[in-house]
């Protein structure tokens, strides 16, 4: 009897409910046992959609209108949840229970795996991902990059046929996006084990994959091949689209600028979580000048989103001071209300969803300008204009937490580019973008040094550093030091911490 394929798509769409544009349309698809696949698409082609429902999560009609087929073995998709592994582009939104051990041993339980087997595969699976916490640490002290390790140790934990994995390295340190592609090639070295992978990076995700499959910008099937025939035969096709593809980086955008006047500085900033042993942050100093970007860099879990918070006046230090140079209202930084925050700070959480206040993309950007006393007429051509650039005018009447990550990211950077305040703090600003976004993404941000404000990028993303930073700080373990020039000029000599170091 002829095995059926893993992945079986015959005029398969969906649209989610609520929205006039189908996510996915008229897509053709076979995928069979072993295969490695890497899946490639423009932000909102629908690429999360198909994982999400090849996971079994996406059920009509009570989530949106579906049309065609979509079996996974043979089976509808919807009918056979459990049946695969997902990583999603949010890990936070996957995590269930309360402290690291018990999240990955919950999936293990509901696979009803025998008891005596759940702890040494817990065990095994963290040490693959490279979290070496306390099996009773807090999910909530994790930072997102430890968030998206954890993620993954629990699929290699449950250890499915199937692997769904939607940009799993995308928020990883260098050291662990090596240490989760190590571990795939470990766990898929089994030939039933069947791959599909959505990713970015897409030149060292190559060495994982046999097969590329292309999305267009309605989720069509535009190219399906080996990686040589995919990125030979379509290139010129694929840059149009948007679509990563091997190549060269960046070119930098202009030379490294020294900057003006400071507008924020930073001195002996510790902060100390609850329950922790150690300090996130240990006795920062740093200033941020107006005309320049400075790139916060460093491994998962070293403390930059925590300072990119005290930054931006949402996290009151432990210890140490922030002082806002640059005008604002008299009092303290930390004591700024929100009105008056949101005319001088423009902040972009690492995780979007937790800055979406409104029910549509359209209101969502007008919220800062409206709090910031712009008139009506000036909010609305300010709006009109990010949404053009972003490719968000066809979102403009969504709600926000429909968008793809990547369509969420750039929703999320809009609203710090709104009110067009003196400092930016941006965490992961090109998180989930393709070729076209990402670069409208630095051109915008480039247009916002140029235009004499300062702006702080939390990054992973290398390109970003090496296109646009003009200085660099990196944290380890909770304590800062600036690099000496830039990725595209110095030596990496490096210097401690301090006032006189960091300006």
């Amino acid at each position: 009897m002829r095995e059926h394929p893993v992945i079986e798509a015959r005029g398969w769409g969906w649209r989610h409910a609520g929205r006039r544009h189908w996510a996915v349309r008229g897509l053709d698809l076979v995928v069979n046992a072993g295969e490695r696949v890497l899946l490639l698409g423009p932000s909102g082609a629908g690429k999360s959609t198909l994982l999400a429902a090849l996971a079994g999560l996406l059920r009509a009609p009570e989530s949106g209108d579906e049309e065609g087929r979509l079996l996974v073995g043979g089976v509808p998709a919807a009918e056979a949840p459990g049946h695969a592994g997902l990583v999603f582009q949010d890990p936070s939104s996957a995590l269930v229970m309360g402290r690291v051990g018990d999240e990955v041993a919950f999936g293990l339980e509901n696979r009803a795996v025998p008891a005596a087997e759940i702890w040494p595969r817990v065990g095994r699976a963290l040490a693959a991902v490279g979290l070496s916490y306390p099996l009773t640490r807090s999910t909530e002290q994790l930072s997102g990059g430890e968030q998206q390790r954890l993620a993954i140790a629990d699929v290699v934990a449950a250890a499915p046929r199937l692997w769904l994995l939607d940009e799993p390295t995308a928020n990883l340190d260098p050291p662990g996006t090596a240490l989760v592609r190590e571990t795939l090639r470990a766990v898929l070295g089994r030939r039933d084990n069947t791959l599909v992978l959505v990713e970015h990076k897409v030149e060292p995700a190559l060495e994982l994959v046999e097969r590329v499959v292309v999305l267009g910008a309605e989720g069509a099937l535009v190219a399906d091949g080996s990686p040589a025939e995919v990125f030979s035969s379509h290139a010129p096709a694929l840059r149009a689209a948007g679509v990563w593809a091997p190549g060269p980086a960046p070119e930098r955008l202009s030379p490294p600028r020294t900057g003006g006047d400071p507008v924020i500085r930073a001195e002996g900033v510790s902060v100390r979580y609850p329950g922790t042993e150690f300090p996130a942050v240990e006795s920062a100093d740093l200033a941020a000048y107006s005309g320049q970007v400075l790139a916060l860099t460093g491994p998962n879990g070293s403390g930059k989103s925590s300072l990119a918070l005290v930054l931006a006046s949402l996290l009151a230090p432990s210890a140490g001071s922030v002082r806002f140079l640059s005008g604002g209202p008299p009092g303290p930084y930390t004591k700024w209300r929100a009105r008056e925050l949101v005319r001088w700070v423009g902040t972009v959480f690492q995780e979007p969803e937790h800055q979406f206040v409104a029910s549509t993309v359209e209101d969502e950007l007008l919220v800062g300008p409206r709090r910031a006393g712009a008139s009506s007429a000036a909010a609305r051509r300010r709006v009109t204009e990010l949404m053009e650039r972003l490719r968000l005018t066809a979102l403009a009447r969504a709600n926000p937490f429909t968008l793809s990550g990547g369509e969420k990211r750039r929703l999320s950077v809009a609203t710090a580019l709104a009110t067009e305040p003196a400092l930016l703090v941006l965490d992961e600003p090109t998180f989930g973008q393709d070729a076209s976004t990402w670069d409208e993404l630095v051109a915008l941000l480039a247009e916002q040094r140029d235009a004499g404000r300062a702006v702080i990028c939390v990054t992973h993303d290398e390109q970003l550093v090496g296109a646009l930073a003009d200085r660099e700080a990196r944290m380890h373990a909770g304590r800062l030091t600036e690099l000496a020039g830039t990725r595209a000029n110095r030596s990496l000599a490096e210097r401690p911490s301090g006032a006189a170091a960091l300006g």
